[in-house]
């Protein structure tokens, strides 16, 4: 609002809020800080787990940065962006969600102090901006070729993806399903691509997470149609049907006048005779299992049932577009299409139980480049965690079969930029080389947070990495976080691939020289918001001593 002539002007629409300057910089800067320090603590192997409570009630326990960020009802404007770089990150490398998150809230702490200092915020974007862009280069020089399909640095990369989940105990178990799930899919075209949408996960309860498996085909979360219908095929000739095996209705009101019993019998015995000529084609290809995406009548499954033939319906589409894959079959999209050379091959087709489910598995296929891992663990929370784990761990392996290139994990990687970013500060003229020196500081709180959550000094440790970077040969070291102290990461065996690491520490540099631009806040009246349910998610908003900041 205006003052003109002692008359107030309205600019903004009544009961806008508006905040500028340094309160607006510095409510945004807290507001990063916060959601940084809300997942701080679940970074690493002895990162801590969160129970997250929805609004309905439903519990997700889990220490992933992205999952944490999704299930939270973030409210602040800056807080929802660090909660983007978060999204984007997981989308782009499927890992180092929480990495790219604490990066960001400690470039934005380290800006406040230099703004603090009377540095304009510009010429700390400027300085970020260098930093970012040198930082890259410095990963680049520094990551490691793979040679070929190297499955013992896969398995490694898997491995220290899942270091930090819950499900540690089954890591190796997952790790050799994940690297052989994303091999068997990969395809040479130019380079490698591997394309993870290939690989259907099926979660059930019961039974131990040792007990996930691996299916080369695929497993078709559906039962077989007809009671009479074999439960085991073997030499299975699969047809794929996107069409419904189905008498037609029409799609405009019709009548049929009958007016003898004799005109009623020969209506059932067309709409008889019209299925039975859909199953014999069918059957006139050889197949012995059919899948279909539509439905099948009831006298068609039992003709279907009499030829020997299995069949499943109302499959999924990409089901059915994986099982393409898998068996080599091309989808007919009507049965007139379908012929002999339309057909997929599986090892055995069979229907197997699991606890009250059945499930229909489509396994021992030829090269398949589509292929199922069924997820088993003793409850729901156990099952939803591993899939994630399980989610990040073929993320990684694919990074690296497309890339070839990989870096030492545990700190190691964030320890050595930061101390060529302070090199390089120093031939950098002006104020902006203090904000490279303050993004190279930033970097450390990797290895600083690894080393707290494992209960170790982070000081000591800090000043053990500088000293081992600066020497010749230091390069990989990192923080042991079951040691407490530091080590050769690279012999350890905890890698990484280079994308996660180029991703994190983009997006982090991207999102705080972004929220430092801001010096005006002007936000439009909002409703009122909805009361937290007792022991909701509500809570959260007093984190770090910022009520309602979230």
């Amino acid at each position: 609002m205006a003052q003109l002539s002692g008359t107030p002007v309205l600019i903004l629409k009544e009961g806008t809020s508006r905040t500028r300057g340094k309160s607006a910089q510095a409510n945004n800067i807290m507001a990063g800080i916060v959601i940084s320090d809300a997942v701080k603590s679940t970074l690493g192997p002895r990162g801590m787990d969160k129970m997250l409570v929805d609004s309905l009630g439903d519990v997700t326990i889990t220490n992933d940065g992205a999952s944490i960020l999704k299930e939270i009802d973030v409210q602040h404007p800056a807080a929802k962006m660090l909660v983007e770089v978060a999204k984007s990150q997981d989308q782009e490398t499927g890992d180092g969600t929480t990495t790219s998150v604490v990066i960001a809230g400690e470039l934005l702490k380290r800006a406040q102090d230099l703004l603090e200092k009377k540095i304009h915020p510009t010429q700390i974007v400027g300085g970020y901006q260098k930093a970012a862009e040198k930082a890259s280069e410095i990963l680049k020089e520094m990551s490691v070729p793979m040679e070929g399909m190297d499955k013992k640095i896969l398995m490694g990369i898997a491995q220290t993806s899942m270091n930090s989940k819950s499900i540690m105990g089954a890591k190796d178990h997952f790790a050799k399903i994940a690297v052989n799930a994303v091999l068997q899919v990969a395809e040479a075209t130019d380079g490698h691509k591997a394309d993870i949408d290939m690989i259907e996960i099926i979660k059930k309860q019961g039974k131990s997470l040792g007990e996930t498996e691996l299916v080369n085909g695929m497993v078709i979360d559906k039962e077989i149609v007809h009671a009479s219908m074999p439960r085991k095929v073997e030499k299975a000739k699969i047809a794929l049907v996107n069409a419904a095996i189905e008498v037609e209705k029409t799609e405009f009101d019709a009548e049929i006048k009958i007016d003898r019993p004799d005109q009623l019998q020969a209506f059932l015995d067309e709409e008889e005779r019209m299925l039975k000529s859909m199953v014999e084609k069918v059957v006139a290809t050889g197949a012995n299992v059919l899948v279909c995406q539509k439905g099948i009548d009831d006298v068609a499954q039992h003709y279907l049932a009499k030829a020997g033939i299995m069949a499943v319906r109302r499959a999924k589409k990409s089901t059915i577009e994986k099982l393409a894959k898998a068996t080599g079959a091309s989808i007919a999209t009507s049965l007139d299409e379908l012929d002999a050379s339309s057909l997929g091959s599986a090892g055995i087709v069979e229907e197997v139980k699991i606890g009250d489910d059945k499930l229909v598995y489509v396994k021992d296929c030829k090269d398949p480049k589509a292929v199922s891992i069924v997820i088993r663990g003793g409850t729901e929370h156990v099952v939803d965690e591993a899939d994630r784990a399980l989610h990040d761990a073929l993320c990684v392996v694919r990074n690296v079969v497309e890339d070839q290139i990989y870096v030492a994990g545990g700190g190691a990687t964030e320890a050595e930029i930061a101390n060529k970013l302070e090199v390089y500060a120093n031939k950098v003229k002006g104020r902006e080389q203090l904000a490279i020196e303050a993004f190279a500081e930033a970097l450390r709180i990797v290895p600083k947070t690894l080393a707290e959550n494992g209960g170790h000094d982070p000081i000591d440790i800090i000043a053990d990495l500088n000293k081992e970077h600066s020497k010749e040969g230091g390069l990989w070291y990192g923080v042991d976080v079951m040691k407490g102290k530091t080590a050769d990461m690279m012999k350890e065996g905890v890698i990484e691939p280079s994308r996660v690491k180029s991703q994190a520490i983009r997006s982090a540099a991207e999102a705080a020289q972004m929220i430092l631009r801001i010096d005006d806040v002007i936000a439009a009246k909002a409703t009122a918001p909805p009361a937290a349910p007792p022991g909701g998610m509500g809570g959260m908003g007093g984190m770090g001593g910022m009520p309602g900041m979230m």
